[in-house]
């Protein structure tokens, strides 16, 4: 997914506003989520989001997803997150997002989902780390009810 930074996506230092690159991420995430469950999917946790470097007015952004982890109901999506200044063709990895989602039939019930079978080296890596972050998410949930 590609954006463009324009003015109102910004706060007064001309930087884009979070709130702006929360929202593009969780579309993003909430299309590959989609498309890997086909069906409609609803945010049901962003672990986190790290901002790394800021993103500029005029700068081009582009959003990778992928899903890294299936589980029953739910998967797990990572996003990275590049800005590009379109004149001179720099570019950076700016940001970082992890959420999980939840497909849902016509009466909004969780549905299952299908399996993921990681390949490469890469894929191996983020499926074993999905369920790494699912453990810790479910057990600060548990901790804080």
């Amino acid at each position: 997914m590609t954006e463009l930074v324009l003015p109102n996506h910004t706060n007064q230092l001309g930087n884009l506003l979070g709130g702006q690159l929360m929202h593009w991420i969780d579309i993003c995430a909430a299309i590959s989520a989609a498309k890997h469950s086909q069906r409609v999917c609803v945010t049901a946790s962003v672990d986190r989001i790290d901002f790394l470097h800021p993103i500029k007015l005029g700068n081009v952004v582009t959003l990778l997803s992928s899903v890294n982890r299936a589980f029953n109901t739910s998967v797990e999506v990572g996003v990275k997150v590049f800005a590009e200044t379109p004149i001179d063709g720099k570019k950076f990895h700016s940001n970082t997002a992890y959420l999980t989602f939840v497909g849902i039939d016509k009466d909004n019930n969780p549905v299952k989902t299908f399996e993921i079978q990681p390949e490469s080296e890469d894929e191996i890596r983020r499926y074993e780390q999905a369920l790494e972050r699912r453990q810790r998410r479910l057990k600060t949930r548990h901790v804080s009810n």
